[in-house]
């Protein structure tokens, strides 16, 4: 995936603010080293709603199967349609409103929203807490930038393209 002209901009503004990516020699050595450093835990930590998150690991891992049972009819199928295709992108507003639309009102279904959204975010990388806005805690994530998936690595032809921009 190609980065956007303002997303490698955004990327040459920060090599430049920060000494540990500015030290780095010029050219295809110093790119990979650059990339490196991006592609590493933030720190402190920054929490980001994840792009793709299957069913089968929300449904497996911690999900109360009993409450199943207890949603209205709209509700399960609000349930099924957010996954029509297997997976949920939780950093889409809608796809989270519709989460919370389902397992509202009692506190077990409370409980089943909350095991649901921690399969929903995840820790940032350097580079994707760059490329994305918000608060970045684990109650309030950010949300990655179009384009920029959970799994996203820059790569160094990213970052030669970032200092060339």
């Amino acid at each position: 995936m190609a980065l956007t002209l303002s997303q490698l901009q955004a990327v040459k503004a920060d090599i430049a603010a920060n000494s540990d990516l500015n030290s780095q020699v010029p050219g295809s050595d110093g790119a990979f080293a650059i990339a490196a450093l991006y592609n590493v835990a933030a720190s402190p930590d920054w929490v980001v709603w994840r792009t793709s998150v299957t069913r089968q690991e929300i449904l497996q891992n911690g999900f109360d199967w009993t409450r199943l049972d207890n949603l209205s009819v709209g509700k399960a199928r609000v349930w099924s349609d957010i996954f029509v295709n297997g997976i949920i992108n939780p950093g889409k507003a809608n796809v989270r409103a519709g989460v919370d639309s389902v397992w509202v009102g009692t506190q077990a279904d409370l409980d089943v929203r909350a095991a649901v959204y921690v399969h929903c975010k995840k820790n940032a990388t350097r580079i994707q807490k760059l490329l994305s806005s918000g608060t970045g805690t684990t109650n309030t994530p950010a949300t990655l930038q179009d384009g920029i998936s959970d799994s996203f690595n820059i790569s160094f032809n990213d970052i030669e393209a970032a200092r060339n921009s």
